[in-house]
């Protein structure tokens, strides 16, 4: 997303073409000659193409509201959006605490098998991971990506079970949803007599691939380069070359190719000259002609959809399951999390209304025709009062009225890669980078960290720390700086009092 000014922070390709000045540049040119033609003949010939303009007025002021009505509509959809995506942000941060600081490391379940304090954090840990994952499946499934085969997403759900019942015999049509609907001919899933290759990992030195017939393959970890190429040094490089955001991420070998997290269409020749578009259009029309004649091509059906962040707030539910059954989780935080989890499922219900439901297309038609008409007799209108001049006000007329126009008809879908579009990338790695915080966090006992030499409860009144402050109470607070000689309660809640009107004291300053 570009957000600063291009005029004031270096003009760069990028922020220029995130204008609308290469799509209304042709229809802006196109009326401008048109203005161009009126007012060379009606001043350089005897025949007048001024018309009244009793209608200039009117219409313009009709055509102007509507417009604005048609930006301020596909704005507001923009800001649900963000506003959408601040919803997940806040529902993943509630989940991940919850499963991190509420749930204990020691358990013991129903059966009495004590489950150890690492196995404790391995799983905890790995549900929030899957809380990540969903905030990443979102932004796949807003931009029509389907499936789960890629760099962002697939190392965070790479080891839920893909068959429904997997000690069985394992065959395709024991598939779970979440992997059928990624799967294709060309990469067959490993079956159960051909497992998917696994990989060991070393502190020192390339980690290995074991595969399916016992050979050892080597290959260096994620953290170096892995695309063929020698890794410069750091120093020469800029961090806008050297950043991979999916280098924080596990190291899973896939039986198959992994899609980028970021995949835009590249820029083409029409996307800066559009005017040049009906060339494409009558080449693509004959191409279809030419393949209709020598017969029809099998085509291979769409495969199976499946929702995949619904599919990991599944999981999600089936985990609060777990915890209930165990005793593992108090009712109250086990219904916040559950209003989490529901608020995470709404949240993406919204985002694909938003994505999904776009303007009619008569009411985008209509619109446009009738602006093209009121822009194309504009110069008519007022050839009679502005002669040359209304050349460049055509122009400006076309290029402000026509600009706001395509401004809303960009942002109405703020999901996809457009330059303007939201940064999903951007919101998923900032809950990346959030979720790790709350699983860096230890959880100790207060009593560890209370009383410290470091705490100073009372300041400003009484600036003693803890520790001294618990030594000897009595002799704190009947220390004659504050006046007081009750020991007790008595005493700290003088010096609570005296520390409410020091501070509106000095804040009020």
């Amino acid at each position: 997303m570009v957000a600063s000014n291009p005029l004031f922070q270096g003009l760069s390709v990028k922020k220029f073409n995130a204008t609308v000045i290469n799509d209304v540049w042709p229809e802006v040119s196109f009326f401008t000659l048109v203005a161009a033609m009126v007012a060379l003949v009606t001043n350089l010939t005897s025949h007048s193409l001024a018309v009244p303009n009793s209608l200039l007025t009117v219409l313009g002021t009709v055509l102007g509201l509507v417009i604005s009505f048609r930006t301020s509509t596909a704005y507001e959809r923009y800001q649900d959006g963000r506003k959408m995506w601040t919803n997940i942000t806040i529902a993943s941060r509630n989940i991940a605490q919850i499963i991190w600081i509420h749930v204990p490391f020691e358990r013991v379940n129903k059966d009495k098998k004590k489950m150890t304090t690492v196995e404790s954090v391995i799983e905890k840990k790995t549900m929030v991971n899957l809380v990540q994952a969903f905030s990443v499946s979102v932004k796949h499934f807003l931009r029509q990506e389907p499936g789960v085969y890629y760099e962002d997403l697939y190392p965070l759900i790479a080891f839920l079970p893909r068959y429904a019942n997997p000690k069985g015999p394992v065959t395709p049509a024991d598939m779970l949803p979440l992997w059928h609907a990624s799967e294709d001919d060309d990469f067959p899933l490993h079956t159960a007599e051909a497992p998917i290759p696994q990989r060991s990992f070393s502190e020192s030195g390339p980690s290995t691939i074991h595969d399916a017939d016992g050979s050892v393959s080597s290959e260096k970890p994620r953290g170096t380069m892995q695309r063929g190429q020698s890794e410069p040094a750091p120093s020469r490089l800029r961090r806008a070359k050297t950043f991979d955001p999916e280098a924080a991420l596990a190291d899973v070998q896939s039986h198959r190719p992994l899609q980028p997290a970021r995949n835009p269409p590249d820029a083409s020749f029409f996307d800066y000259f559009p005017i040049f578009r009906i060339f494409a259009w009558m080449f693509s029309t004959c191409s279809r002609r030419m393949r209709r004649r020598s017969g029809p091509k099998k085509r291979k059906g769409p495969l199976a959809e499946s929702n995949v962040p619904l599919e990991i707030t599944i999981y999600l539910s089936a985990y609060l399951n777990h915890l209930l059954r165990n005793g593992w989780l108090q009712p109250a935080l086990a219904t916040g999390l559950m209003n989490n989890i529901a608020s995470l499922q709404d949240t993406m219900t919204n985002l694909d209304r938003i994505g999904s439901t776009p303007l009619p297309f008569a009411y985008q038609a209509h619109l446009r025709m009738s602006l093209w008409m009121y822009l194309f007799f504009l110069p008519f209108q007022v050839v009679s009062s502005f002669g040359y001049l209304c050349i460049p006000g055509t122009a400006f007329a076309s290029f402000l009225l026509l600009g706001f126009l395509e401004i809303g008809q960009e942002i109405e879908n703020p999901f996809n890669y457009d330059l303007n579009d939201l940064d999903l990338d951007a919101f998923c790695l900032g809950i990346q980078r959030e979720l790790h915080e709350v699983t860096a966090h230890t959880t100790p006992d207060p009593t560890q960290f209370v009383f410290s030499t470091w705490n100073q409860p009372l300041a400003p009144a009484d600036r003693r720390s803890a520790a001294e402050l618990t030594a000897d109470a009595e002799a704190a607070y009947s220390h004659a700086d504050h006046g007081d000689s009750e020991p007790g309660m008595m005493s700290i809640r003088r010096v609570l009092l005296k520390n409410w009107r020091d501070v509106d004291r000095i804040t009020r300053q």
